[in-house]
């Protein structure tokens, strides 16, 4: 994901919840078990490998009975290597192949949850080391006569095989998190695969391009299998079925015998991140230097950090975010912190004056003071009367025409900051030309920095010819009388 263009908030579970489940998951307590297990009798080959005789042995710790055949000795395989990756396990001497437990074991016991979770995060990577590995018949036809995979043979890239991996799990990432920064529901396997190889200005895709989309199904629902013993992902496989009637189809129009609108989406596979996911792929989405934010990083920064930063959030998300900031604070001296951050002049300032007017809706009667102080301010006046006369409050100074006007280009500038050209903004803009005559030729004299833009906008926007071109005319004014 080459994008670093700031990512969806999302909301976390807290460290020790994802601990716990980081702990439960087959991948790492497998690991544990193993670790455990081991003693001076164990015995390790070249790269770490338990010598042949003991995977049964160690699958026999994990509890696998002789009746899973070769699936046993697979995990219990994969167990002892994780184990190696993450330092459950060290190799006390590579000659002997004896070994021992690691000092990372200790930390799933007596560690902090972010220990815990640092040990997960390591065997997560080697879990997704894996899934960019082509399958084992495919690397054993790579051969050559020395033992060694020769690469151009299996047509096989590891760089791009790893980077289409990454791609895939950030947009999953992106398309599941939701309004309030939690992970959404399952996502159909189609439409993800769609979402990474289908250009985004294509309108109908080629037939081409719907063979990529069906490969890329296909690797993705062996990536996922292997994945969600990790406690990345839920995940739905793709109906055997449809595999077998794939193969085994001879009249095309076979797919069709179903009409579209009774095609059971969830046969070709569903995926979701687990919360622990969430965790691990923001993580991941961190260190490859993507600004990836999480509800509750504001939530012991100041006003300023905390209105610049939902400044791009959806409302749910900083509604949360600033609920935890409040908790946090008395709340007369939240509104007064609040309303000091929200002053200035620069681009930001009338989202951070939105963002400050929502965060004071949630403070209470407790902030009335702070409102009554700035009743007299430029910039925060008709903020605090607004609030005010919403609550009831009576002795509220009736604001002058210059502040309303103010007031009214400062928010329409934030809305135009927080959502662009919204269906509300459309409605805002209309509103505002009906329901004030002459509003044109008394706005473009308003003495605030973005008069001109807001009236620029206001013209591009309205539907009526006529009143966009005195929009328009208004802008030029005010960029003439202002110097923009």
């Amino acid at each position: 994901m080459s994008d670093r263009s700031p990512l969806p908030p999302v909301r976390l579970a807290s460290e020790a919840e994802l601990a716990r489940d980081a702990l439960a998951t087959p991948l790492l307590s497998r690991a544990a078990r193993l670790a455990r297990w081991a003693g001076p009798g164990t015995r390790v080959g070249a790269g770490g490998a338990l010598v042949e005789g003991q995977l049964a042995e160690a699958a026999e710790a994990l509890g696998l009975g002789a009746d899973s055949g070769d699936d046993a000795a697979a995990l219990a395989s994969e167990a002892w290597r994780i184990a190696v990756d993450t330092g459950l396990v060290e190799i006390t001497d590579e000659e002997e192949g004896t070994v021992a437990a690691g000092p990372e074991l200790r930390l799933l016991t007596g560690g902090s949850p972010h220990d815990v979770l640092g040990v997960w995060l390591t065997a997560l990577e080697a879990v997704l080391a894996d899934a960019s590995v082509p399958d084992l018949d495919g690397l054993i036809d790579a051969m050559d006569e020395g033992g060694a995979v020769d690469l151009s043979a299996l047509d096989w890239d590891p760089q791009a095989e790893a980077d289409f991996l990454d791609g895939v799990l950030a947009n999953l990432y992106l398309l599941t998190v939701g309004e309030d920064g939690s992970a959404g529901g399952p996502l159909p396997l189609p439409a993800l695969a769609a979402s990474v190889i289908v250009p985004s200005d294509m309108g109908e895709p080629t037939n081409d391009i719907l063979e990529q989309v069906s490969d890329a199904m296909m690797r993705l629902d062996d990536q996922f299998r292997l994945l969600q013993p990790a406690g990345l992902v839920e995940y739905r496989p793709v109906d055997e079925a449809l595999l077998a009637d794939a193969d085994h189809a001879e009249d095309p129009a076979a797919e069709q015998q179903a009409p579209e609108d009774e095609v059971d989406v969830t046969r070709y596979g569903m995926v979701r991140l687990t919360p622990l996911g969430l965790y691990g792929m923001r993580a991941r989405l961190l260190d490859a230097g993507h600004e990836a934010p999480a509800v509750g990083d504001l939530a012991d920064k100041g006003a300023d950090a905390l209105l610049d930063g939902t400044a791009g959030f959806p409302s749910a998300a900083t509604h949360a975010e600033t609920e935890l900031w409040l908790a946090r604070r008395e709340p007369l001296a939240a509104a007064r912190e609040l309303l000091a951050a929200a002053r200035g002049a620069d681009t930001g300032a009338p989202l951070r004056r939105l963002r400050c007017q929502q965060a004071l809706s949630l403070v209470g009667a407790a902030a009335e003071p702070a409102l009554r102080e700035v009743l007299d301010d430029a910039e925060l006046g008709g903020l605090a009367r607004v609030w005010l006369t919403e609550r009831g409050l009576t002795d509220v100074p009736p604001p002058s025409q210059g502040m309303v006007f103010w007031l009214t280009i400062d928010t329409v500038a934030a809305q135009l900051a927080a959502e662009g050209d919204s269906e509300e903004l459309h409605a805002l803009v209309q509103g505002l030309a009906e329901q004030h005559g002459g509003f044109f030729a008394a706005a473009w004299r308003v003495d605030h920095p973005q008069t001109a833009d807001v009236l620029e906008a206001m013209g591009r926007l309205h539907p009526d010819k006529k009143i966009a071109k005195e929009a328009r005319k208004a802008a030029f004014k005010a960029r003439s009388a202002h110097g923009g």
